[in-house]
């Protein structure tokens, strides 16, 4: 299994002298970030269906061998609820096809309003529109989703059931698909100038989830892991602890030492 590593988003101010140099300025930051992770989950085309100059910039400032998720468009998944989306399908995917070859997989982020009930039937109207250029993982946020019969729908139709770590949700790690996605969410609790520094402690629970990926490494092509500041306190930092209980080589960054 080929497992890339990364965070949720990477404009963050409250990163710089942490992790991005004070002087760098945000236009920068992607190239820089790119340099030390092999992948980013793009978080803000879930609010904004981004214009195809930004799709075009986020190809040119990453390396070849750089991948990329995204959040389909709120729009479709929380305003519209999945129905009569075709144009808005339509339009992100054409926007998002500069990215074609480092965009691996979409992920389709469900609110909690939907229950499996009324999901699935949306799911099935939904799946013949979506575009064969890319993989699809489904998160969602209510527990009735959690059962066999919704992973027998997603198996057939090879769309990843997303582990997520939310702090009043957690998702079974339930194989569906040919790949793995891994979301460590926590909670909004943190004010952004908090997202620079580790606030919370989540070894043991870190633990659990490196035990299931290794439990399906075998059985799957590639995966993704993207930490959220919120989870934490500082994405960076969640991502090499994740990394450490894989035994994977710590990611390095400069950053501003402190006095005592």
């Amino acid at each position: 299994m080929k497992l890339y590593t990364g965070c949720s988003g990477w404009s963050y101010t409250a990163w710089e002298e942490r992790f991005y140099p004070k002087t760098l300025g945000s236009p920068k930051y992607l190239e820089y970030y790119s340099k030390i992770f092999d992948y980013a989950e793009i978080d803000s085309t879930f609010y904004n269906i981004p214009s195809r100059f930004m799709s075009i910039r986020w190809q040119t400032l990453t390396p070849h061998k750089f991948k990329f998720t995204a959040k389909l468009p709120r729009v479709i998944t929380h305003e519209k609820l999945l129905e009569d989306v075709s144009g808005e399908l339509e339009e992100f995917f054409e926007i998002m096809t500069a990215l074609k070859g480092k965009l691996l997989a979409l992920l389709i982020q469900l609110p909690p309003s939907i229950h499996a009930k009324e999901g699935i039937p949306k799911l099935e109207q939904l799946i013949p529109q979506l575009s064969p250029d890319y993989r699809y993982a489904l998160e969602v946020r209510h527990k009735s989703w959690f059962n066999p019969d919704v992973y027998k729908f997603l198996a057939k139709n090879n769309i990843c059931l997303t582990w997520s770590q939310l702090d009043t949700l957690q998702t079974p790690p339930e194989l569906t698909s040919d790949f793995i996605y891994l979301r460590f969410i926590g909670d909004r609790g943190s004010e952004e100038s908090d997202l620079a520094k580790t606030q919370k402690q989540r070894e043991r629970e870190m633990k659990m989830w490196v035990d299931s990926v290794i439990n399906v490494a075998d059985s799957v092509t590639f995966g993704f892991v993207a930490a959220n500041n919120h989870y934490t306190g500082f994405a960076p930092d969640t991502v090499n602890l994740f990394r450490k209980q894989m035994d994977l080589p710590k990611l390095s960054w400069r950053e501003k030492k402190t006095g005592k």
